[in-house]
């Protein structure tokens, strides 16, 4: 909904003037980016209720980090994210804008700050915490990312911050609000405890994780509460013969009869090879996912995941191979497939560094299947992006 006033805009950086006296002493850290990235999309299907065959956007985007060292033991952290978007996709969809302008945590900092006919400026603070760290002990209260997951695709392990792979230009990843407890129980193991805070039951997580390296691998074991299911799963990563070596593994056990149970787990390899060459596969299965046409997957108006839903399928394969070029110029191309229904999807990649804070980027995410599958009714992306860091 639009806000006639902007003081959630400038609140927070009202707070920030007064830490300004300590940037000479260096106890506060800005940094961020502003990115161009323009969308092109040609939908599998006619868009239904128009004469489009396609659609565009803009999104001019800046993010802004802010930390203050408080003290030794005392972070104050507060990041922030301001999108301009437009285009055909703004004008003719007026519900993109709603789809966007969405904030699942216990406190709405998501809002839109300005707007017109084919276009609107969204605004979110996706981090603000508190972070304070003594001996062995470290917590941190507020909006954060908690990242359990262990591999680079698929994340069953991932309960507090499921993110979807399509959406590679949030590389921050979403925050939640938390509470999170850490115990250093010796050099290489650990113990924390998170509680996150809902609306209501399904909204409202508690877990905890333990974890610990043995075998010159990394182990990790988490258990708790999910919104309304019982959780437990387990996690590693190492390396065999120089390849990396990851999994993890969620069950989800229903506290009632309304939902099945479901455990979900994924595996993964990745390899450098002497000449750069750099290659990754890896394996989801969900057992509550369909083995016939999985269908319904919408990669461009950003669903709402869950751990227990990566994919809409039983099985998934991923593979990726990368290489760069030049020291400045890099290429990728991976793929997903799924097997049950024989929909896949291709996402070649070529990025070069024009300078050593400035990034050019070509991507496209190319689905193929039939009717009702899993990728069949989406259509080919293409994206170019521009990234300045500073």
């Amino acid at each position: 909904m639009y806000r006639s006033n902007y003081t959630k805009l400038f609140v927070p950086l009202l707070l920030l003037l007064p830490f300004q006296a300590f940037v000479q002493e260096s106890k506060i850290s800005l940094n961020g980016y502003v990115k161009e990235l323009y969308m092109f999309y040609s939908p599998e299907n006619p868009i239904p209720g128009t004469d489009l065959n396609y659609l565009s956007t803009n999104i001019l985007h800046n993010r802004l980090n802010f930390k203050w060292y408080a003290s030794k033991k005392l972070t104050t952290v507060l990041e922030m994210r301001n999108r301009l978007m437009f285009g055909n996709l703004v004008k003719d969809f007026p519900g993109y804008q709603a789809t966007v302008d969405i904030d699942n945590g216990l406190l709405d900092m998501s809002w839109i700050s300005a707007k017109g006919n084919n276009w609107f400026v969204h605004s979110m603070i996706d981090r603000g915490y508190l972070d304070y760290s003594s001996g062995k002990w470290q917590i941190r209260a507020g909006r954060q990312r908690v990242n359990w997951g262990v591999n680079l695709v698929w994340n069953p392990n991932d309960i507090f911050n499921t993110f979807s792979y399509f959406d590679f230009d949030y590389e921050e990843r979403p925050g939640t609000d938390a509470v999170r407890v850490q115990y250093y129980t010796g050099t290489t193991s650990s113990a924390e405890l998170v509680y996150k805070p809902g609306h209501d039951s399904i909204q409202t997580s508690t877990a905890g994780m333990f974890r610990f390296s043995n075998w010159d691998y990394d182990f990790q074991f988490i258990c708790g509460q999910a919104g309304n299911d019982w959780i437990c799963g387990c996690g590693w990563s190492g390396d065999i013969r120089g390849a990396g070596f990851r999994g993890e593994l969620t069950h989800f056990e229903p506290q009632n009869k309304s939902s099945k149970r479901t455990t979900v787990a994924s595996v993964s390899a990745d390899y450098t090879f002497s000449n750069s060459w750099y290659i990754h596969a890896s394996l989801l299965y969900n057992s509550y996912g369909k083995t016939g046409k999985a269908g319904a997957m919408n990669v461009l108006f950003n669903p709402d995941m869950s751990a227990k839903q990566l994919s809409f399928a039983r099985y998934s394969l991923f593979g990726q191979v990368s290489k760069p070029i030049t020291p400045l110029f890099s290429g990728s191309l991976s793929g997903i497939v799924n097997p049950s229904d024989g929909s896949f999807y291709f996402g070649p990649a070529l990025i070069y560094s024009l300078l050593s804070n400035l990034e050019l980027m070509l991507t496209g995410q190319l689905f193929f299947g039939d009717s009702g599958t899993e990728f069949g009714d989406i259509g080919r992306i293409a994206f170019g992006r521009l990234k300045w860091s500073f």
